[in-house]
């Protein structure tokens, strides 16, 4: 990060992150898809370990960039949520339900 010199440069440099982020949660999205595609029920959907074990990841790359882990525990507990959602969705139109 550069310090910006304009708030329209704060801004544009949001915008690029933001653009850069929407193509990884696609990217992300894609995988989760086909975790649906992978998973024998439905139930299987929700596995607390693996969100616990992808939210301590989370932490463990905020603290490696002194990032504020509070904020990171929250958008990945959102995400994962609505990931979450969008599998079970994914589930039911390659699967036909539970």
């Amino acid at each position: 990060m550069t310090e910006c010199n304009s708030i329209a440069e704060v801004r544009d440099n949001i915008d690029r992150i933001d653009a850069a982020l929407v193509a990884l949660l696609a990217e992300r999205g894609a995988y989760v898809r086909e975790a649906a595609r992978l998973k024998p029920r439905k139930a299987d959907v929700v596995d607390a370990a693996r969100i616990a074990e992808v939210i301590a990841k989370a932490l463990g790359h905020a603290e490696s960039h002194g990032f504020d882990a509070d904020v990171i525990e929250a958008i990945y507990r959102s995400m994962i949520e609505h990931f979450i959602a969008f599998e079970e969705r994914e589930f039911d139109k390659i699967k036909g339900g539970g």
